[in-house]
């Protein structure tokens, strides 16, 4: 496939992604998963556990970071162009001509009716995402331990409604697991000083 053929393939396979996920960008991650790593072949799996790792802990919406990943990985700078484009197109489309003929969307019954049902069906898509995602995480101890721990910080922070943020359990995870690898890499080097 030719380069132009291939930055043109990232745009409309993303722009597709765009147009037919709702829920943001974590119900998008199974979508980018089967598109990209099933059917594509753009990338691995473990490839689309790290971007949504890196993703998630930088800046902006995640399919966004998805998206730019892919299309870098793909077709460089205007890989990444394409299919970030791509992605954020079908947004900005329907909301700009929402704001132009419908004031009061959600109050017509069948808009709100219809979004009841896309609240569930995007759960469905983060549960799904979420589960693969353990399903093809390595069964070491430390990540089970992480994700164990995360999942009940969570739950509590949510069924005791505290104001306690996402984003400061990520930090703290990242510090264990920096921590762990520090000591395990000392330990290495004193092994290998050992004159025993």
């Amino acid at each position: 496939m030719s380069k132009k053929r291939l930055i043109l393939a990232l745009f409309w396979t993303f722009f597709r992604i765009g147009i037919f996920t709702f829920g943001g960008g974590y119900a998008m991650i199974a979508i980018i998963e089967n598109i990209c790593v099933e059917k594509k072949k753009w990338i691995t799996h473990d490839d689309m556990m790290n971007i949504t790792v890196i993703a998630e802990s930088t800046p902006g919406p995640i399919a966004v970071n998805c998206a730019t990943f892919v299309g870098y990985k793909q077709a460089a700078f205007w890989g990444a162009v394409a299919a970030t484009f791509g992605v954020v197109l079908p947004s900005f489309i329907i909301i700009f001509l929402i704001s132009l003929f419908l004031d009061n969307l959600l109050e017509i019954r069948a808009v709100a009716s219809a979004f009841k049902g896309i609240k569930l069906a995007v759960g469905l898509l983060i549960v799904s995402a979420a589960v693969n995602m353990m399903i093809k995480m390595k069964k070491k101890p430390l990540p089970l331990a992480i994700l164990g721990l995360s999942f009940a910080a969570m739950l509590a922070v949510n069924i005791f409604s505290l104001n306690f943020s996402s984003i400061s359990l990520m930090l703290i995870a990242a510090a264990v697991s920096l921590a762990v690898f520090g000591v395990t890499r000392m330990r290495g080097k004193e092994g290998r000083n050992d004159p025993s």
